[in-house]
This record gives C-alpha cells, structure tokens and sequence, in this order.
C-alpha cells in the first residue's frame, strides 16, 4: 500500500488540493450563498479545481517540504519521488509569484515616489536590486550543483563551498519573508512567502542528503580515493573536511569571505558594500523598512481622477489638492469643469443624469483601471478636450457666475457653500 501511493505521490497530490478545492468551493456555496441550483454546478466546479490549483496546492507542497526533512533519506522510490516534488516546487514557485505580484498592489516604485489608493512601494530597494539577485542566484546555483553531483566524486572544500554559497540564498529568502510576511491570507502576502519558505526547506534537505551521502561514501572508500588540490593550502583545508559532520559549521564559516568577495564584485557594478542592508531597509511599507513614504493618493476609479494624477504635469496641468468621498485627489481643470457640467444636469436635468451616470459606471470604472501609465493618462486628457470644451460652453449657457461654480468643485463643504 506505501509503496502504491508511494508511485502515485504526484498525481495524488494535485488530485486531493482539487478535490478539497471543490469541497471548499461547495461548503462555500451552501453556507454563504444558499443556492444549489442545477445550472450554477459547472461554475462550482471550474471555481473548486482553479482554487485548489492556485492555492490549495502550494500549501500541500509546502506540507510535502516540510515532511522531507524528517523522511525520505534511505528509500530510493522516496528519494526520487521528493526530487520530482522539489522540481515542482521550483517550477510552479516561480511562476505563481510572478502571477501573485502582477496581480496584487505591489509595485517597483522607489519609497520616495507618490502611489495611489492600496499600491505599496517596492518591497526590495531598486538601487539595492541587482545585489539580492546576484546574491540569491548565488545560493540557486549552489542548490543546483549540489544536487546534480555525486558528492563522493568532488573535493569536500567544493562541497562545503557549496553548501556556503546556499547559506547565502537561505538568508536572503528568510529576508524576502522578514519583509512581505502578513498572516492576512486574503492580501496574497503570506503567499508569497512560501516559495522562499520552500527553497529554505529544499535546502536544508540537500545539505543533510549530501552530508549522508558522503559518510557512506567513506564507509565504503580509502582515504586515498578522496579527490584533494595540488596547491597545499587547500589541500589541508580539504582534509579537514573528510568528516561531513563539520560541514555545516565549516559552511558557515566560509560564507563570510564568500560574502565579502561577491560584495568586492559588485562594487565594480556601482553597487556599495551596505546595499546588503539597505536593499531591505531604504524601503517604505513593509516590515523591515525604514523609510517613510508620502501618503498615497486616492484614484476612486474616476477616470478623469485618474488623468489628473497619473499624466504629466506639462500635459495635464494639475492645479491643486481637492477631496472626493472624503479622499484627498489631484484636481485640474478638465477635471473640475466636468464635475461642474454633471452637478448642473444633477440639477436640472435629474433622470438624463441618472442615465449619464449608469453609463459612466458601467464604462468609466474599467476605463480609469486601464490607465495605469502617464502616457495612457495623457491621451484621455487630449481625447477629452472636445467634451470639456462643450462642457464649458453649457456651464456658461446656464450659470449666473460659471467660474465660480467650476472653481468651488472638489473643496471642502465649508469652501464650497
């Protein structure tokens, strides 16, 4: 029977997070919704497999990771087995995070630049970027190497320079999670800390795998059969690392000049020694920063909100801060004599406004949600000229006093009466 689920460990896997998600999905329906209905089931279903794919299963490989650590290190069909689990982990980590930050409020901005709504600044400092990758490439290749020789077949000092360079990586994803780390599950940020979560524990894995792996090496080889250096320096560095028991220390140990090295490196690429910290810490927003941002701006999905903040400056000509359902915004003068234009035809014309208004909501929303660069942000303000000056033309048909009216729009009540 171990062995049989032994064989069918993956698609088991992917098997029980769909069916949970589809058993979520239900409880979820009956319990919340009240409805069963017939037709509404196919929907249920597609709900239930992309909920267990997307979320459900990163938490049972998450499951899995953490059980390697424990198991698996003397059963070869369990070995194998794990390897796959770890490629998994790799394959679909990656591309579930880059899903996850393309599709949350996380942006690359610098915590110095101005956001808008529920955007957050970039949670790794952007000068301070290329040393973390560098750093956590470092540590990939490490894990990749180590895993693919057989550890009997190079020299200890390879190895533990190796398990170094993981350390290295390891350190880096406890700092992604330092960082971003939220136990609110409905922000997606304790999601994005399981794939560094997973790679610590991938890690940790390896390390014990190939410590094992070699003391049954020398059990069955001479001393002799060791692979050693010609220079004699290494060479007696190497022979203090027959014994694997010392290698996690001797690891340790070794990251220190690895360190300092690489750092050495990146100076020639513009980087400073401290970026290492600083990466983490000339941020805004996050857990281990030290910086304070300006305070967002508030969009509120109005698309003409969205031009007055986002365009450029030249462009758009924004005039002042205005507030629009108790949120501060940028106002500019399309701006407020639109808003001037649709509070006459709330006056005069009621139910035409209405319908203006169901229109606006229906295409206006997804309109402003599209604008999310200063040059899109500019090429509505141009397309909106014509309306605003018809817009204008009416405001003075109408009004005793046009400017005052366009004026007074987005002030606070107390200004405005």
């Amino acid at each position: 029977m171990y062995q049989r689920i032994l064989k069918h460990s993956i698609s088991l896997s992917v098997t029980g997070a769909v069916l949970l998600g589809i058993l979520g999905t239900a409880v979820y329906a009956a319990a919340f919704l009240g409805t069963w209905a017939l037709a509404e089931i196919p929907g249920y279903l597609v709900t239930g497999i992309v909920f267990g794919l997307l979320f459900l299963y990163p938490l049972i490989l998450t499951g899995i990771n953490l059980a390697s650590l424990f198991t698996g290190f003397r059963n070869p069909e369990a070995m194998r087995k794990l390897r796959h689990f770890q490629w998994i982990t790799l394959l679909l980590g990656s591309l579930y995070s880059l899903i996850l930050l393309a599709f949350s409020d996380i942006t690359t901005a610098d915590w110095t630049q101005t956001l808008y709504n529920d955007q957050k600044h970039a949670p790794i400092w952007p000068d301070g970027m290329l040393t973390v990758a560098v750093l956590s490439c470092l540590g990939i290749a490490g894990y990749l190497f180590l895993s693919a020789v057989r550890i009997t077949r190079i020299p200890p000092l390879i190895s533990v320079l190796a398990i170094a360079s993981m350390y290295i990586g390891m350190l880096e994803c406890a700092l992604w999670i330092l960082q971003v780390f939220d136990p609110d599950l409905l922000n997606g940020r304790f999601y994005l800390c399981l794939f560094p979560l997973n790679c610590i524990f991938m890690g940790v894995r390896v390390i014990r795998l190939k410590i094992e792996e070699w003391r049954k090496g020398q059990e069955k080889e001479s001393p002799e059969e060791i692979k050693g250096f010609r220079n004699r320096g290494l060479e007696w560095m190497n022979e203090k690392l027959t014994s694997s028991a010392s290698w996690p220390g001797a690891a340790f140990l070794l990251m220190w000049p690895l360190l300092g090295i690489l750092i050495c490196i990146l100076t020639l690429f513009g980087q400073q020694p401290d970026h290492v910290i600083r990466a983490w810490t000339q941020t805004s927003d996050w857990r281990l920063s030290g910086q304070v941002s300006p305070q967002n701006l508030y969009y509120d999905e109005h698309y003409l909100c969205t031009v007055a903040a986002g365009g450029h400056r030249k462009v758009v000509k924004p005039l002042r801060m205005g507030l629009r359902h108790g949120h501060p915004v940028i106002v500019n003068r399309q701006l407020c004599v639109a808003n001037a234009f649709e509070q006459i035809l709330e006056e005069r014309l009621p139910k035409t406004h209405r319908r203006i208004r169901d229109f606006y909501d229906t295409y206006g929303f997804p309109l402003a949600k599209r604008i999310r660069s200063p040059y899109a942000a500019d090429a509505v303000y141009f397309l909106m000229k014509p309306l605003e000056w018809i817009f204008l033309a009416v405001i003075y048909a109408v009004d005793v006093r046009p400017e005052n009216r366009i004026a007074v729009q987005y002030l606070p009540e107390r200004f405005s009466k």
